[in-house]
């Protein structure tokens, strides 16, 4: 069934591009903390012995026109020390908190952004100190994945990178067409890009993954088909392809604000039609190619080395902690996810990562959301389901003792009927068809539970 007749079914029309689900509940639905609990208490109850370990850091040398992330232009009169100090504090606070009484060990660590090659070659060995000296991460033994640009993928700090362990580097690319990168508010050109790749394969890390961007303004099946291919010279080992998203408080969408309410509905339906027929395209041109289909945004190469992507057997994100130092990450226990503020706006970013330089005490949990037992268990269906495996109903009964079908039926019945759950799944397996990948975008919110959206929606942008 293809994405363009399965809209006759007689059901309301969807949108198929509502938002990103990357995690659950989404930032704009944590508040401050009026209890401020403590971190040794937060994880004094909690497994430790499979966590996830991520180190954000907020900076760019650019902003992209698409970008919401919690990230600012440059970093002036040293901000870039006063943060590492920052972050070096808050992991031994965090480090503390997690106590001794149990093993305490990490699966797999990421650095992300922002860009975390804005830092340069000696900063970047002192991040890597930071994750080891001071929180214990073993980065020669652990999936180590870090994210770059075109610009700031030097040969020096490919190196460091390459020499403490890293096993993936992603970089955003967008677009090979210099005019589409140009309608992105991405200032680049191919030139520079394909240095960039050359200098990361020279580096010899295992997994090279880039990230395209497809819905740009102007661009059409042959220009997209050009940058697949332009990506695929290069052999990577993975291929995100993310739509386009003009989001609030960002380049483009200031831009783009002029527009009445008639004709942002008209061209937002024609757009809808051009990401699905590109995403369509970009899907089974990768199939043709050799690559494997592992989510909605994510492409695997078939002949990669699985043991240079896959993570740690006994790590799993539905059920596992994570860790998140610096101010734009957040922390996972079962029953409280946290962070610090959020905001898109450039003041607001600067003024929260002031803040965070600022702090001596980061021995408590500032701004979060609780999760119940229910919203577990939207969250553990979520997690499974959006990837393209699906979810074993034997993991779901294991850790709730009920099925999800008992548990989400409505929402279920829906996704069958639209035809995004595969008939011709194995037994005892919930698995999205091809056509339900296709709009992921539209079957994550719709799994989110009234009292989120509730707060999402209350959410002040700033």
């Amino acid at each position: 069934m293809t994405i363009s007749t399965a809209r006759a079914t007689g059901l309301p029309a969807v949108r198929p591009y509502e938002s990103y689900v990357y995690a659950y509940p989404h930032k704009t639905a944590y508040r401050p903390l009026p209890d401020r609990p403590a971190l040794r208490e937060l994880w004094a109850a909690e497994p430790k012995d499979a966590l996830s370990l991520y180190l954000h850091i907020p900076f760019c040398e650019v902003r992209c026109g698409f970008c919401n992330l919690f990230t600012r232009i440059g970093a002036p009169e040293e901000l870039t020390t006063r943060y590492l100090d920052a972050l070096d504090r808050q992991a031994v606070a965090v480090r503390d908190a997690l106590g001794d009484a149990a093993p305490v060990r990490f699966a797999a660590a990421a650095f992300g952004g922002g860009t975390p090659t804005f830092l340069t070659a000696d900063e970047l060995e002192r991040l890597c100190d930071i994750a080891e000296k001071r929180m214990g991460a073993d980065l020669l033994a652990v999936p180590l994945s870090v994210e770059t640009s075109p610009s700031t993928a030097t040969g020096d700090r490919l190196a460091v990178l390459a020499g403490r362990g890293t096993t993936r580097v992603s970089i955003g690319v967008q677009s090979f067409v210099d005019e589409e990168a140009r309608a992105a508010v991405r200032p680049q050109r191919r030139a520079e890009v394909e240095a960039a790749l050359g200098r990361i394969r020279d580096a010899r890390i295992p997994v090279l993954n880039i990230d395209l961007i497809y819905g740009i303004d102007g661009q059409t099946e042959r220009t997209w088909l050009t940058s697949l291919d332009a990506a695929l010279a290069w052999r990577p080992e993975e291929l995100y392809l993310y739509p386009l998203y003009v989001r609030p408080l960002t380049g483009l969408h200031r831009l783009g604000a002029a527009a009445g309410p008639e004709a942002e509905a008209l061209e937002q339906a024609a757009w809808d039609e051009q990401r699905l027929r590109l995403y369509e395209v970009g899907r089974d041109h990768l199939l043709a190619c050799g690559y494997e289909q592992v989510s909605m945004r994510m492409f695997r190469r078939a002949d990669a080395p699985r043991e240079a992507q896959d993570g740690p057997e006994d790590h799993a994100c539905q059920t596992d902690g994570m860790i998140g130092l610096g101010c734009g990450a957040r922390s996972y226990t079962a029953a409280l996810h946290y962070s610090f503020d959020y905001a898109v706006d450039m003041r607001e970013i600067r003024s929260i990562i002031d803040g965070f330089t600022a702090t001596e005490d980061f021995s408590r949990a500032e701004v979060g959301r609780y999760v119940d037992a229910a919203e577990a268990r939207r969250r553990h269906l979520l997690q499974s389901l959006l990837p393209a495996a699906g979810l074993p109903l034997a993991d779901y009964r294991a850790r709730f003792g009920t099925d999800p079908r008992e548990d989400f039926p409505a929402e279920l019945e829906r996704f069958a009927d639209r035809g995004w759950l595969d008939a011709q799944a194995p037994e005892g397996l919930l698995r999205l068809s091809p056509l339900g990948l296709a709009h992921s975008d539209a079957l994550g919110p719709a799994l989110f539970s009234p009292g989120v959206r509730a707060a999402m929606a209350a959410y002040e942008r700033k």
